[in-house]
């Protein structure tokens, strides 16, 4: 999906609701049930989907692990899951 922008505006109820516009909801893939994350710098405040934004953190914390334990391909990571799956049998 192509990054698109637009603005959107929202009220703020009596309890600190706020009803997430449509465009915003499929811009951010959620739905009912599912959890959005605030991230606040400064002034600005972004939000994401929970999701996506825990998987892209989890993404960044691990960039480069492979290579620290040596699996530099993706050839080296189908053969340590090989050995661990013989390893279990």
């Amino acid at each position: 999906m192509a990054a698109k922008t637009f603005i959107e505006n929202a009220k703020v109820m009596a309890k600190g609701q706020v009803t997430i516009p449509k465009d915003v909801r499929e811009a951010l893939g959620v739905t009912n049930g599912d959890h959005v994350t605030f991230i606040v710098e400064g002034n600005v405040v972004c939000m994401a989907n929970s999701s996506v934004f825990a998987m892209q953190a989890l993404q960044k914390e691990m960039e480069g692990a492979g290579e620290d334990t040596g699996l530099s391909s993706d050839e080296d990571v189908m053969a340590a899951v090989k050995e661990l799956r013989n390893k279990e049998m």
